[in-house]
């Protein structure tokens, strides 16, 4: 994750001599922010372009939009046949914190859709007039490490994502032994998983979220941000609640979005006292199955902090692969 202070004088620029260089004189054509809201076949021009996730889907703007007033600014430059670049950016603005553009809040990895430095440098550069014009103490970015050269990140975090691109007992085959031997152990204890898309079931998940976070010291999320994910995600069918139960108990549930091919592992918790029958590892599997069964062709396991331990080592043994966002 990085981030650019726009409060600065006349050079906007990364500090480090091999930064990314961006100048008020650098050449640039001047483009408008636009408001995916407002264009009903978004979706269908963002899966046009090659490093598309879930979090650049209209449905995940209308979330952030009507839950915390975020407003969209989504910077772009048309090609032949649609979108040829894009950078997406909510407008936050905080009386604790100030205001600032994100791209984009909430978000794991979400990085620019160019495919070139070119195309970014212009897109990022309007984005840094436009923020100033706004008054943005600053813009942060929440992906695209490779267009940003040399410049150090604000904050590095673990990456994992598994190919869906064999069969099941052939997935089954590349987890860690350990993980193979929970899931079983959930099965033999009679752990079973439903997998739905209902309210009832988001607000199952909500109040294990809440035990979860408390455990952690950390204030739960607002009910509105997931109701509104229940009613633009996966009522619009762009996402599952997996839910594992225990003689009709819930212990463990998680929540993931997909947009075409891709799908991510956005939200997991769990009851304490139910951990050892490994209901979150089943919830897992039974995710797995259901988009592999979709067709999907790559589940994201989200970022995870560095000094998280744990759940690394929980997200490593699911036999994908690790890198650094």
């Amino acid at each position: 994750m990085l981030t650019e202070n726009i409060l600065a004088s006349p050079p906007v620029s990364f500090a480090g001599e091999t930064g990314l260089r961006l100048c008020p004189d650098f050449p640039i054509d001047k483009i408008q922010p636009t408001n995916p809201l407002q264009h009903p076949d978004w979706d269908a021009l963002v899966t046009g372009l090659q490093n598309f996730s879930f979090f650049h889907s209209a449905a995940w703007a209308k979330v952030l939009f009507e839950t915390y007033g975020y407003a969209p600014n989504y910077f772009l430059a048309k090609g032949i046949n649609g979108i040829r670049s894009l950078l997406p950016l909510m407008e936050v603005n905080s009386w604790l914190t100030g205001r600032r553009g994100i791209a984009l809040p909430f978000t794991d990895d979400c990085e620019p859709l160019c495919p070139d430095n070119g195309s970014f440098k212009t897109l990022f550069q309007n984005a840094i007039e436009f923020g100033k014009m706004r008054g943005w103490k600053y813009l942060e970015c929440r992906g695209g490490r490779k267009f940003f050269e040399q410049v150090p990140a604000s904050f590095l975090f673990y990456g994992h994502s598994l190919p869906l691109v064999s069969g099941e007992e052939q997935l089954f085959g590349r987890l860690e032994s350990s993980v193979r031997r929970a899931i079983r152990k959930g099965e033999k204890d009679g752990v079973t998983v439903e997998i739905s898309q209902s309210l009832e079931a988001m607000k199952v998940f909500y109040r294990l979220h809440c035990k979860t976070r408390k455990i952690h010291g950390l204030p739960p999320q607002p009910f509105l941000f997931f109701s509104n994910i229940h009613r633009h995600i996966l009522a619009q069918n762009s996402g599952i609640v997996a839910m594992a139960n225990w003689k009709r108990t819930p212990v463990a549930a998680s929540v993931y979005f997909h947009l075409g091919d891709r799908a991510i592992y956005k939200y997991g918790a769990s009851d304490k006292k139910f951990q050892h029958l490994r209901g979150s590892n089943l919830a897992m599997w039974e995710a797995i199955k259901f988009y592999l069964q979709k067709g999907v062709k790559k589940l994201h396991l989200g970022r995870t902090s560095m000094a998280n331990e744990g759940l690394r080592r929980f997200k490593l043994g699911w036999g994908g692969f690790r890198c650094i966002i």
